[in-house]
C-alpha cells in the first residue's frame, strides 16, 4: 500500500458516478447565484463621460484578496484612478463590467464609436503573458490587442461580434471541431526571449501536495496522483515539442466573430509555452453544466477524444491522458485550505478514466 492509501485504496480507475457530478451541480447552482445584497458600490470619475457605478463583487473581491493578499488590496484601492488613467490615455467612455473573476473588465468605447473592451490586471506574470500572447498572435486566432499600457498592466482589445460563446451552440461535435480550429490557428513556435509561462511549471506545483499531506494524497484521490505521478515526467520531457498554446483554452473562451474566416477566435490567454496536448485539458471538462445535465458525460467525452484526435493527430489516449493531468491540477487550485474545493474536475477525472480509448 502506497502512503495515502488508505483502507487498501485501489490505484486503478474507481467506477464513474454521475451522483457525484449532479450534487455539484446542484450546490453550485444554488450557492453562486447572484444577489444585489453581494454587490459592492463605489464611484469613479470616467474621462468624458459621467459618473459611474463600478460594480465589485464579493466574489470578485474574495478572489482578488486571496489571490494577491496586500498587493490585491492596493490594487483594489487603486483601481478607479487606473480607470481614469486609461479612459484619458485612449479617449475611452467606459461601459458596466463584464462578470468579474480575476482581472477588471469591462465594455468602452473610444471617440470614434468603435467598441472596445478594457480590461485591468493586477501585476504578475500571467497577465504580463496574456499581453505578450497577444501582440504575438497578431489577431490570427483571437481577438486582436488594440493598446497595451504594460506599466499599468493595462489594455485594450478588440470586441468581438457578435461575440456569443461557444456554448451557444447545442451540437457538442460541431463545437469540438470549431475548438480544433481555433486552437491550432494559435500554436506557434515561441520566442525564448518572450516571458511566457513555462506548463512545466504549472505542474511543479504539485510537488507539493504529498509533503502537504504527511506523504500521502489528501483530499485528492489516490489512483489519480499516482496515475499523474507517472504520466508527467513523459508528458513534460524536453524532448516533446514545445509550443505557445492558449493555457486555458474552453468553450466560454471562444466568442464567435465576423472577421474570423472560420467564424470563432480566442479570448483571454494564458499565454502558455508547453507540449500542444495540453490544450485540450480544459476543453475535455467544459462546459460543466452541459456535461451534468446530458445524462451520459463518458460517451460524450470519447467522442470529443475521437474528434480531438482526427483534427489535432494526437491519440485519443495521449490526450485523455492530459486530460487526466489538467484535472488534478485544477483541483489542486480550486482546493482551499480547509481541504474544501476541487469536486468538479475530480469527477472529471473518473469521468476521463472511464472512457474507452
Amino acid at each position: 500500500m502506497k502512503p495515502g492509501c488508505s483502507n487498501g485504496t485501489r490505484t486503478s480507475a474507481p467506477r464513474f458516478s454521475f451522483l457525484t457530478l449532479t450534487n455539484f451541480y446542484r450546490r453550485e447552482t444554488c450557492s453562486k447565484r447572484p444577489s444585489n445584497a453581494g454587490l459592492k458600490r463605489q464611484k469613479i470619475c470616467s474621462f468624458g463621460t459621467s459618473l459611474l457605478n463600478m460594480q465589485l463583487t464579493d466574489t470578485f473581491l474574495h478572489n482578488i484578496r486571496n489571490s494577491f493578499g496586500a498587493q490585491g488590496e492596493r490594487w483594489l484601492v487603486d483601481l478607479p484612478d487606473l480607470l481614469n488613467k486609461a479612459a484619458r490615455r485612449w479617449d475611452l467612455s467606459l461601459g458596466e463590467p463584464f462578470l468579474l473573476s480575476y482581472n477588471y473588465v469591462c465594455a468602452a468605447t473610444r471617440s470614434d464609436g468603435t467598441q472596445v473592451v478594457l480590461k485591468i490586471g493586477v501585476p504578475n506574470r500571467e497577465i504580463l503573458s496574456e499581453m505578450t500572447a497577444l501582440r504575438l498572435f497578431d489577431g490570427q486566432g483571437a481577438c486582436r490587442l488594440l493598446e497595451a499600457d504594460d506599466q499599468n498592466y493595462t489594455f485594450l482589445l478588440e470586441r468581438l461580434d457578435p461575440g456569443q460563446m461557444l456554448t451557444s451552440l447545442d451540437d457538442d461535435e460541431a463545437r469540438t471541431g470549431i475548438a480544433c480550429q481555433v486552437m491550432t490557428r494559435l500554436w506557434r513556435p515561441a520566442p525564448p526571449e518572450l516571458p511566457f509561462i513555462p506548463l512545466s511549471s504549472w505542474f511543479a506545483e504539485l510537488n507539493k501536495l504529498r509533503p502537504g499531506h504527511g506523504g500521502g494524497t489528501g483530499p485528492f484521490p489516490c489512483w489519480l496522483v499516482e496515475r499523474v505521478e507517472a504520466l508527467l515526467p513523459d508528458l513534460l520531457h524536453p524532448s516533446n515539442p514545445q509550443m505557445l498554446i492558449h493555457g486555458d483554452f474552453h468553450h466560454f473562451n471562444v466568442l464567435n466573430s465576423e472577421r474570423s474566416a472560420c467564424g470563432w477566435l480566442a479570448i483571454d490567454p494564458k499565454g502558455v509555452v508547453g507540449p500542444p496536448a495540453y490544450e485540450v485539458g480544459p476543453l475535455l471538462i467544459n462546459p460543466w453544466d452541459d456535461l451534468l445535465k446530458s445524462g451520459d458525460p463518458v460517451r460524450i467525452t470519447e467522442r470529443r477524444l475521437a474528434i480531438l484526435s482526427e483534427h489535432l493527430g494526437f491519440t485519443p489516449a495521449h490526450l485523455r491522458d492530459w486530460g487526466l493531468c489538467h484535472c488534478l491540477l485544477s483541483a489542486w487550485w480550486d482546493m482551499d485550505e480547509s481541504g474544501r474545493g476541487g469536486e468538479y474536475p475530480l469527477a472529471c477525472a473518473e469521468m476521463l478514466a472511464k472512457a474507452g480509448v
